[in-house]
């Protein structure tokens, strides 16, 4: 079955406020099965199930134990399914920055008085505040100002043998830009044995992720990203790497993903299971017994095909339009740039202050976000968006439709 966005759109109850949604990037819509989910739990995390009359040797083993113990198990493996991975390898924590300093914490041992590990400007700040936590020297990497992109060459450069840690995205948050994660990763191999850790959140959303085929150490997401549960996960390539860890609570005795795993609300916690599921049947199953993983890879697979065709109207419209600026795709700096990019883009209008861009898309009920000079990322300054006055960010989500480009077309053809 090809994919229905009339279907999907169904799916989102808060699409039916007439505002047109272009703001996924920022604050993506949450789907009623989450919703529902998340009100559920909360009711249900303190309750305790009836014991089973017929035990057997699929039975409860911890009778009298809260209902929300077994939904922190349920998110584990949901994000297990999610990343393809096993639960095992599975850390939760209330949001990626708290964990990335939680693992910088826990590698300790790792870390020698020279140890160096490497950073790059397409990180978000507080993630890579969070990891300038560990006493180490830092490197940085840097992305081409034309393009936005994060060249992999230049880690020939950065990575040596005391490089403990490189921490990279997967995709830029609101340039779109797509970071060449297993040239990296084949970069730091031949040179050391760091472990190099993906922030997925900004491509997780139009993309079923492959964990083996990146060939990174650990993968972080925010579920929140994808418009599930504010809550995030650390999930590692191999449990052995727990053994070289230190446990964050103090107590040996701890082993495996405990030594990193932090309290969160089972009431989030159950809607976890309810996001991947909602991504797994964004396409129905055509019968079958395929597990949650192949179905996930499979409506994942064609959504990805509609979004990038969205995003190929996006780029081409917006770009023929001679005032507008897309930040990392207009110029002839940027004439080199990839077009493997995700439905979000970043764009200024030629003599006309990006606050108005903003509030014009906003009085013909687009919703859109704003960045000023003074909100910008130091990339994004360096970039030029001082000069351009600013910067409005569109990023698609699974709902929108080709008139919801038209639409945003349309308004900024008015004013370019």
């Amino acid at each position: 079955m090809a994919y229905d966005v009339a279907s999907v759109r169904g799916l989102y109850t808060s699409l039916s406020d007439g505002w047109t949604y272009l703001n996924a990037h920022d604050c993506p819509q949450v789907p009623e099965r989450v919703s529902a989910a998340v009100s559920r739990s909360f009711r249900m995390a303190t309750a305790v199930a009836a014991p089973e009359v017929n035990a057997g040797s699929h039975s409860r083993k911890a009778m009298g134990r809260p209902e929300g113990e077994t939904f922190v198990a349920s998110a584990r493996h949901a994000v297990a399914d999610l990343v393809g991975a096993s639960a095992e390898r599975v850390v939760l924590g209330p949001s990626l920055p708290v964990l990335y300093a939680s693992l910088v914490a826990a590698m300790k041992p790792l870390l020698r008085y020279d140890s160096s590990l490497v950073t790059n400007p397409l990180d978000k700040p507080e993630l890579t505040a969070a990891v300038r936590r560990a006493p180490a020297k830092v490197r940085t990497a840097h992305a081409d100002l034309g393009t936005g992109e994060l060249p992999a060459w230049q880690y020939a450069q950065l990575i040596d043998g005391t490089t403990r840690l490189v921490s990279l995205p997967a995709a830029h948050a609101t340039l779109g830009t797509v970071a060449p994660i297993s040239a990296i990763v084949d970069q730091v191999r031949e040179r050391s044995r760091a472990w190099v850790v993906v922030d997925s959140s900004s491509y997780a959303p139009y993309h079923a992720i492959d964990f083996e085929e990146w060939g990174a150490d650990v993968v972080g997401i925010d579920l929140g990203a994808l418009g599930g549960p504010h809550m995030a996960a650390l999930v590692v390539r191999d449990t052995a790497m727990f053994k070289r860890m230190e446990s964050l609570s103090g107590d040996e005795r701890v082993m495996g993903a405990e030594k990193l795993q932090l309290d969160v609300s089972p009431g989030l916690a159950g809607g976890a299971a309810a996001l991947v599921d909602h991504l797994a049947d964004l396409v129905p199953d055509q019968g079958g017994r395929a597990t949650r993983r192949a179905r996930l890879t499979r409506s994942m697979g064609q959504m990805t095909a509609y979004l990038d065709a969205l995003r190929d109207d996006l780029y081409t419209f917006l770009g023929t339009l001679p005032a507008v600026h897309i930040l990392g795709v207009t110029g002839e700096a940027a004439s080199e740039a990839s077009t493997d990019r995700t439905p979000r883009l970043s764009f200024g209008v030629q003599g006309v202050p990006a606050a108005t861009v903003y509030e014009r898309l906003f009085d013909n009920g687009i919703v859109t976000t704003l960045t000023t000079p003074e909100q910008a990322t130091p990339l994004l300054t360096e970039m030029g968006i001082e000069e351009m006055g600013g910067a409005v960010t569109v990023g698609l989500g699974p709902f929108n439709t080709e008139a919801d480009v038209e639409q945003l077309i349309r308004v900024v053809a008015s004013l370019a």
